[in-house]
């Protein structure tokens, strides 16, 4: 399992995938990576300060993902990310948070004292798909409110029952309201939930212009942000 990574090119930072207690919602339709987590708090602890150490400070801005939210992280991992950022002059942060966490962000501003940017993983604007097929567990009005809270979001895209018209909107939201967001190509794992070759294949035409958006991210692979297996 790689833990570490220097991401160059769009939004250069550094990024660490440490460990924390389980997802506060672990029902997502598609999602096995929620099994990166554990109950032991000194194990998981023990680990975080491991991978911490290979944080340079060097790209001046970090991101932490786990497999949930920045709150599953030990209270004393939190007060080594923080370490790290005074130490090594950090100035920016990427956290990640589940949408029932939106009320609390400003907790984890207060915290760290430096701008925070947080990502929450959207998958798709369309309702019913989100929260009857994917079981997201996150139920908004639309992109205006989830911009409320989020700078920054994560789609999900080439899974079966997905539209092109679903896809065509989550793009054109992602623009239009968000300085920042990912773009996950789906990758079969251990769930149910399968692949739309045909889907992927239109995408990768028709939203190629992505590639060179200083905004979006679009990763065809789990591991492309070097972290994960």
């Amino acid at each position: 399992m790689d833990r570490y990574n220097l991401i160059e090119g769009k939004n250069e930072r550094e990024i660490v995938l440490l460990k924390g207690k389980p997802c506060v919602w672990g029902r997502c339709a598609f999602c096995d990576y929620i099994h990166d987590n554990g109950e032991d708090e000194k194990e998981l602890i023990k680990l975080n300060k491991a991978v911490l150490k290979n944080v340079t400070g060097e790209l001046k801005a970090l991101e932490v993902i786990n497999s949930g939210s920045v709150f599953e992280l030990p209270m004393e991992t939190l007060k080594d990310i923080k370490k790290i950022v005074e130490e090594k002059n950090i100035e920016k942060l990427f956290f990640e948070s589940h949408w029932s966490y939106r009320h609390r962000l400003d907790e984890i501003r207060e915290f760290f004292n430096i701008p925070i940017i947080f990502k929450c993983g959207i998958e798709t604007f369309d309702d019913y798909f989100r929260n009857k097929v994917l079981k997201k567990g996150a139920v908004f009005s639309g992109p205006k409110e989830v911009r409320k809270y989020f700078e920054s979001i994560c789609l999900l895209v080439g899974i079966q029952g997905q539209t092109k018209e679903m896809i065509d909107k989550d793009i054109e939201y992602l623009l239009k309201y968000f300085s920042k967001g990912c773009v996950n190509i789906f990758i079969e794992n251990t769930t149910d939930i399968k692949r739309n070759e045909k889907l992927i294949s239109w995408f990768q035409k028709k939203y190629s212009y992505l590639q060179s958006d200083s905004r979006v991210e679009v990763l065809f692979e789990n591991t492309d942000f070097g972290v994960g297996e």
